[in-house]
């Protein structure tokens, strides 16, 4: 032993490289002396974010359900305000009515002012038309306040649904978008509740305190990122950005993606009327616009607002031999849950599957509680009158037809809103699409009476399930899968930068890659190799 053998285990050199490798032993890069930084925010604070900008959304729900509750105690022979059948449909239609010029008015607040200031003033009207319903005296007064709390409904749609889209990430924007739909189902359960044992100026004192609530905690969130960057604002969408995401956050990638993308479309310049006339013609803009406004009308006539809007006195007129209050209420526990599952569903399922369900589903149930209708009618007018059997049955498909309906018809659609439409016009044309819903609400549930006396109700509701199935074919045909896309993509798509939404074979091997190389990762040492 001469000694020389282990002077290579301490000779002088460079410094040498460890190098990582993933399980199949392809060697990886190096990622020492860069900063640790996610790529994934905390979730929780987008949820927190999220939460607080769907709170307004209860209100809708409290407006949807206020009319099934109210209707009926008005028309008691004790009632403070005697109202006929006409003022009736007036008083649960007359919301509707203000909504599209809400829905109008926040496209250009949302786009001027800020997604934060539009969430805030739209609490302002909601505050008033509630304090006017409880301090009515006439029905004119309940007319001008559901008209209020309409216009204050139809504002909050777009900004609350716009601003969760652009302060989450895309692997939870999903679910979040979907707390819009959970909100108004919230607030239907709640009037169906508190309708049964209170009175409707009670009810109404008690709907004010929601908004009031909402203005509070709105004052607390950040503005969007995404308006900070088209508006030239990098370092407040930095901030902001912070306050979503959290430190260990790779802030600065994800702005400088935003400036890119914004350069691209060329958001930060402002636009005049002609630009944004032509932006909204653009087939980025046209294409999606048509999708969810054919969407909004096939949903809305496959009568999920008749029901909501007319629940008890569809269930008094069911034939079921179980109390009408009791059944509302419990239609109103099925639809919260199941907006809640709906809303776990999408980001696991897609939007494409959830539509298919509530497509066939409404089809089906529609038309079988028409054809039991159809029957009872027949059974009153034997004689002698034969006794209806199966009472069962028209409730069961009064809730399956809820069930199937909030899984896809009430939370796709919304969802959709912040996701299709490109950002220099997305506040204008998602007011644009909450417009033109809020008026098929408002045709639906104002031609509903007209539609009983015409086809009787049996005949409504089958006309509402054919609806439903013509829908489904258009939907099959049109909608596109935006499930784990980015806006960025989504809007390439409909711009016509790529063809198709769907991952090429190479993607899905790229994407499978880096799920391998992000697994935990093993340091090897080639066999018979020393360290220098």
């Amino acid at each position: 032993m001469t000694g020389m053998e282990n002077s290579a285990l301490v000779e002088k050199g460079p410094v040498p490289k460890i190098v990582t490798t993933n399980e199949k032993g392809v060697t990886l890069p190096n990622l020492e002396g860069q900063p640790d930084k996610r790529e994934r925010g905390k979730a929780m604070r987008q949820v927190i974010a999220a939460f607080i900008a769907n709170i307004g959304t209860i209100n809708t729900g409290l407006i949807f359900g206020f009319s099934a509750v109210v209707i009926p105690q008005l028309h008691a022979k004790d009632s403070l305000i005697p109202v006929d059948e006409s003022q009736a449909s007036w008083v649960a239609s007359l919301s509707a009515i203000g909504t599209p010029i809400g829905c109008l008015l926040s496209g250009y607040v949302m786009d001027n002012f800020g997604r934060k200031k539009a969430l805030l003033i739209t609490e302002i009207p909601m505050i008033i038309g509630w304090i006017v319903i409880a301090c009515a005296t006439n029905v004119e007064m309940i007319y001008a306040g559901r008209v209020l709390t309409g216009f204050g409904s139809g504002m909050i749609g777009a900004p609350a649904r716009v601003y969760t889209s652009e302060v989450t990430q895309p692997h939870l924007r999903g679910m979040l978008c979907a707390l819009a739909s959970t909100g108004i189902s919230l607030g239907v359960l709640f009037q169906y509740t508190l309708g049964a044992v209170t009175t409707w100026k009670t009810l109404s004192a008690i709907s004010a305190c929601l908004p009031v609530l909402a203005f509070a905690l709105m004052l607390l969130m950040p503005e969007s990122p995404n308006y900070l960057v088209s508006k030239n604002k990098p370092d407040q969408a930095l901030k902001s950005l912070a306050k979503l995401r959290g430190s260990t956050y790779n802030l600065e990638k994800e702005v400088n993606q935003l400036q890119s993308f914004a350069q691209k479309s060329n958001q930060k310049k402002k636009l005049s009327p002609k630009e944004t006339i032509q932006a909204l013609l653009h087939p980025s803009c046209l294409k999606p616009f048509g999708i969810l406004t054919l969407y909004f009308m096939m949903y809305q006539f496959s009568g999920v607002n008749t029901i909501t809007f007319y629940a008890v006195e569809i269930f008094q007129d069911s034939g079921t031999t179980m109390d009408k209050y009791t059944c509302t209420i419990m239609l109103g526990v099925v639809r919260f849950i199941f907006t809640i599952l709906a809303a776990i569903l999408l980001r696991r399922c897609g939007r494409r599957p959830l539509t298919f369900i509530s497509g066939i589903g409404c089809g089906v149930t529609m038309i079988g509680l028409g054809t039991y209708l159809y029957y009872k009618k027949s059974w009153e007018m034997a004689v002698p009158p034969i006794a209806p059997t199966a009472t069962w049955f028209p409730v069961a498909c009064i809730f399956v037809f809820t069930i199937t309906c909030t899984l896809g018809f009430l939370v796709v659609p919304w969802v959709m809103i912040g996701e299709l439409y490109p950002m220099k016009v997305r506040g204008i044309v998602g007011g644009f699409t909450t417009c033109m819903a809020h008026t098929f609400v408002f045709i639906v549930v104002k031609t509903y009476p007209f539609l009983a006396h015409l086809l009787e109700r049996h005949g409504a509701f089958i006309l509402y399930g054919c609806i439903s199935f013509l829908g489904t074919v258009f939907f099959y045909l049109c909608l596109p899968e935006t499930k784990g896309k980015t806006l960025q993509e989504i809007e390439d798509y409909f711009s016509g930068r790529i063809k198709s939404l769907k991952k090429s074979k190479q993607q899905e091997a790229e994407g499978q890659q880096l799920n391998n190389n992000s697994k935990p990762q093993l340091l090897t040492v080639e066999k018979n190799k020393l360290l220098p």
